[in-house]
């Protein structure tokens, strides 16, 4: 089966707060119409380079006075069929939540999930951003200390029954692991070692051996080129430094770059632009 996407359309996005370092609401109200002209083009560019790799997508339309709907991986964490929905820390983006669940009650009736398990009252958990599979080593790398609260971690192992291996983001400009941290599907870990604490960093050496660490530079990390989509031999991504391409395309990969700037202007990438609806952990 192909791997099936959900993804947010740009109707009514845009960038009117600041809810991280990466936003910057005066460069899109510098010429809205643009903006978001461009915005269209690189969704569609995405959904595009997607089904062009293999994949099923499935496009849910924006709502008004949410623009960051567009960023669907914190929506919820996926797996097994069973969804997790968020609860955002931020004030800004609560408005999503019942509109996400909408989405979700939805796919279960139509058989894409089978059920919504809430979170505890109390905790934040801001969905697959912070969580990420890697099927390797049979395990979910667990984001949390910036917008993900550390008592999220155990309750992802018990609803999942999963092992889960917790990720310290020590900065505000790495909010999500998923900015930071990606699982190529050959086993392969691409992460930006200054987003995390020391003891994380020698914790994610101690798991990944050198062989299969790429090492991000600054210029991949401000290009959002971490922030990837990537199943089988395909890794698509904003466009991503020579590099960066150059390095994945050495190890086998097929990369696809998509112009997202205008998401990029919100701290958003192609991964964040995505949520997968059939990861499987068995």
């Amino acid at each position: 089966m192909p791997p099936h996407f959900l993804l947010v359309d740009p109707t009514h996005y845009d960038v009117s707060y600041t809810i991280n370092p990466w936003m910057n609401p005066d460069a899109w109200s510098s010429d809205p119409k643009a903006y978001h002209a461009r915005a269209w083009e690189g969704f569609d560019q995405l959904v595009a380079a997607l089904q062009k790799a293999g994949a099923k997508t499935t496009v849910e339309p924006g709502r008004p006075g949410v623009p960051d709907m567009v960023f669907p991986a914190n929506a919820g964490i996926v797996f097994d069929g069973r969804v997790l929905p968020a609860r955002f820390a931020s004030n800004e983006r609560k408005g999503e939540e019942p509109w996400l669940h909408d989405i979700f009650s939805r796919l279960v009736g139509e058989g894409v999930l089978r059920e919504i398990v809430a979170l505890p009252d109390g905790i934040n958990q801001e969905g697959a951003g912070d969580c990420l599979w890697d099927r390797t080593r049979g395990f979910a790398w667990v984001g949390y200390g910036q917008r993900s609260d550390e008592a999220s971690v155990p309750v992802i192992a018990e609803t999942f029954d999963i092992p889960v291996e917790p990720l310290r983001l020590i900065t505000p400009r790495f909010y999500h692991l998923d900015t930071c941290f990606h699982v190529l599907p050959q086993g392969e870990v691409l992460f930006y070692p200054l987003a995390f604490a020391p003891e994380t960093v020698a914790r994610i050496e101690a798991i990944v051996p050198p062989e299969k660490r790429i090492v991000a530079t600054d210029e991949d990390a401000r290009h959002f080129s971490v922030n990837a989509v990537a199943f089988e031999d395909q890794v698509i991504m904003a466009q991503p430094p020579k590099a960066l391409a150059a390095r994945l395309a050495e190890r086998g990969y097929t990369v696809t770059g998509v112009p997202l700037g205008p998401y990029i202007l919100s701290g958003g990438g192609a991964y964040c632009m995505t949520l997968r609806l059939d990861n499987r952990t068995r």
